[in-house]
């Protein structure tokens, strides 16, 4: 059934299973790879859902930057993630939820092989700004070399 809502477009019913998507390249970053939740498709662009996880090892990570958008949260499913949120530096880990409020300038720049998160933002089609660095990063930690 589909439902118009008040406030904006069409929203339809969604069940993507976990086969019908598959983890792909293509998406913000080229060191992650992200998985369609099909949920911009199902509210007509009013919001994203997509899983996230590590493809290679940090080097640079994400950049100073901002979003314009009007909600956005990070659930870490697996593994680890450090964040620079302006100047204080956030560990994420497996179960934590961040609520990252509108234009807050920040920076992922350590990870771990397993990280995996659920990352939520409306709308579907919102953007990045790179930002002036506020602060030092800490140097990522290097991964295990495969031996």
């Amino acid at each position: 059934m589909d439902t118009k809502t008040e406030a904006g477009p069409k929203t339809v019913f969604s069940h993507v299973r976990e086969g019908d998507t598959e983890f792909e390249s293509g998406g913000l970053r080229d060191f992650f790879l992200y998985r369609d939740l099909g949920i911009a498709a199902a509210t007509g662009g009013q919001v994203v859902a997509h899983l996230v996880k590590a493809n290679m090892a940090p080097e640079v990570g994400t950049g100073w930057h901002r979003h314009e958008a009007d909600f956005h949260i990070v659930y870490m499913l697996k593994g680890w993630a450090r964040f620079m949120y302006e100047d204080k530096e956030t560990l994420v880990k497996a179960g934590d939820c961040v609520h990252q409020r509108p234009g807050i300038v920040h920076f992922l720049f350590d990870y771990s092989e397993d990280m995996e998160y659920l990352e939520i933002v409306s709308p579907a089609a919102f953007t990045s700004i790179d930002m002036p660095a506020p602060c030092p990063v800490p140097a990522p930690a290097p991964w295990p070399k495969e031996g």
